[in-house]
């Protein structure tokens, strides 16, 4: 089957995750066109070669000083819109004439959408997004971001409205909403399933945000040793102070780190923290301001126990954090996953559907 497959590029998590559905479409014997934007490109054209991806505008959001820029974010994406144009003509038209796709997925991309329903192609959705707006979120996890979830469920439900299907990635179960839609245990990486995770006595912190010296001084007086990630970009290697230990980025070196951790402190997205979650490693998740996916993650996270969400990132965050260590660590005993085989089974009988004409 020609298969159409759309990856938004605003943050790497839809990027990483598409690669592991894009390895199983092609073992499974599919062509594939990818269209993608942003950093979604680079990361996707070194695993399956630049001629198999193809680069296309696609919406971001503008942060500063961990918070969301919503005057930068609609300015930017209306100019940079506004010179993709012509590009994406060109790239509609090419699509047509080289690729003829009969069905499209996409993770959370419009444009592969568009093209689907102009051409009454199947459109089939894989995200963590549609979450949001498919299913009941109970109150005490919306909490008091009533307002930020009333506006991001309406941008989500006008996203990729009838879709064929809805598969969602999610580390929490919600009731569904809606029909046509499948909870799915979260899209692991490979590198990830083929860990084998031990209890370590070292925090791993992942913060993106320079110069915060009350999270340095936190992390200093936990007298724990802290493998920092993000917190100084620049460096190319090591630089230790006592027992922080600031490190450049490598995805093996991470991924070892994360597996021995004890606990982990980072942001609220969904990759990470789904990967904590499977490895069963206690998270403090203390998301962008005004992002409602990521606050909802962590709220969720500590709802079900597998962690704590916090508002701003200091000492007292960190210590009540450290002493609920042992019960978090009691919950997520209780998680177990099959690698991606639950996404992969319904996936393929959905696109045997569609290439039997059933859709």
């Amino acid at each position: 089957m020609r298969i159409l497959y759309g990856v938004v590029g605003e943050g790497m998590g839809h990027a990483i995750r598409s690669r592991v559905v894009l390895d199983h479409l092609l073992a499974e014997g599919h062509e594939i066109h990818i269209v993608a934007s942003q950093r979604a490109v680079d990361f996707l054209q070194r695993h399956f070669g630049e001629r198999a991806v193809q680069r296309i505008h696609g919406l971001h959001i503008v942060t500063e000083e961990n918070r969301v820029r919503r005057g930068k974010t609609l300015w930017q994406n209306v100019r940079d819109g506004a010179e993709a144009l012509p590009g994406q003509i060109k790239a509609y038209f090419d699509l047509i004439e080289r690729f003829e796709p009969q069905a499209v997925v996409s993770d959370f991309e419009s444009w592969t959408y568009l093209f689907g329903k102009l051409h009454r192609l199947p459109v089939f959705s894989i995200d963590n997004m549609q979450i949001i707006n498919r299913c009941e979120i109970p109150e005490p996890v919306v909490g008091p971001y009533r307002s930020e979830f009333e506006v991001t469920r309406a941008f989500i439900k006008g996203k990729l409205p009838r879709a064929e299907h809805y598969f969602i990635a999610t580390f929490f179960r919600p009731q569904l909403r809606k029909e046509k839609t499948t909870l799915v245990p979260p899209i692991l990486r490979p590198e990830i399933l083929q860990t084998e995770p031990t209890r370590g006595e070292h925090l791993l912190v992942y913060q993106t945000a320079e110069g915060n010296e009350a999270l340095v001084q936190a992390l200093r007086d936990t007298g724990l040793e802290c493998r920092i990630y993000g917190m100084r970009r620049s460096i190319t290697e090591e630089q230790r102070e006592g027992e922080l230990r600031y490190r450049p980025f490598s995805e093996s070196v991470f991924i070892d780190d994360l597996a021995a951790a004890r606990a982990v402190i980072t942001g609220g997205g969904f990759t990470l923290m789904s990967e904590c979650v499977y490895l069963h490693k206690p998270t403090l998740s203390v998301p962008i301001h005004g992002h409602f996916e990521q606050i909802l993650n962590g709220r969720y996270l500590e709802h079900e126990g597998f962690g704590r969400f916090a508002t701003v990132l200091n000492a007292d965050a960190v210590h009540e954090f450290l002493a609920a260590v042992p019960q978090c660590e009691a919950a997520l005993a209780r998680v177990s996953q099959d690698g991606n085989r639950e996404l992969f089974g319904v996936l393929d009988e959905h696109l045997d559907r569609a290439a039997a004409g059933l859709c």
